[in-house]
């Protein structure tokens, strides 16, 4: 009896350990995965994105309090429109936090703002890849898919949104009024 109650506490602590082990990040693991993260190429593209409009969903770029100083740097240079300093300052943010999402992100947002597609796309898949639900990364390569004349892309990026927010969210419209003006502006 004492020895099947002490078999069950280990077994106990064990998985406990193991899903802390599983939900943790340790910092040992992030660059591992840094050493054979290997960028993919990107199409290029010729179409303007002129009528592109800056990002509704990123409100929260002069929300800089507890950031890492570059990362607070790069959103207030999103904030004005600093596409190249924001660029440099979140890659220097992403050397010390490789598998922030949301740096990743902002990096691909500057670079389609800039129309470095290429960049962009990597940016924005490697956002993905830290967090299949990124909300923003799935908005901005769906735009960017349409930006490449690809909307049947941009439509699966809407799809996947439609199945992150369960209630209406604002990147799940902003895509969907993108589709629209894109379908309008290729039936003229």
């Amino acid at each position: 009896m004492v020895r099947t109650i002490v078999v069950a506490a280990v077994l106990g602590a064990l998985t406990a350990a193991g899903a802390a082990y599983a939900v943790s990040q340790p910092a040992w693991r992030n660059s591992i995965a840094a050493w054979f993260g290997a960028p993919q190429s990107a199409p290029e593209a010729t179409a303007a994105t002129e009528e592109w409009p800056i990002c509704t969903t990123m409100a929260s770029f002069d929300a800089v309090e507890g950031l890492d100083p570059d990362f607070a740097a790069g959103k207030k240079a999103l904030a004005v429109g600093n596409w190249q300093a924001a660029i440099n300052a979140l890659e220097l943010a992403a050397l010390r936090d490789p598998s922030n999402a949301d740096i990743q992100n902002y990096i691909g947002y500057a670079y389609h703002r800039l129309r470095q597609w290429g960049p962009a796309m990597q940016h924005y898949q490697r956002a993905l890849t830290f967090n299949r639900r990124h909300r923003g990364a799935h908005e901005h390569l769906g735009e960017l898919y349409l930006t490449l004349g690809e909307p049947a892309q941009a439509e699966s990026q809407l799809a996947a949104l439609e199945g992150i927010c369960l209630i209406p969210c604002d990147e799940f419209a902003d895509l969907k009024r993108a589709i629209a003006a894109h379908k309008i502006s290729a039936s003229r």
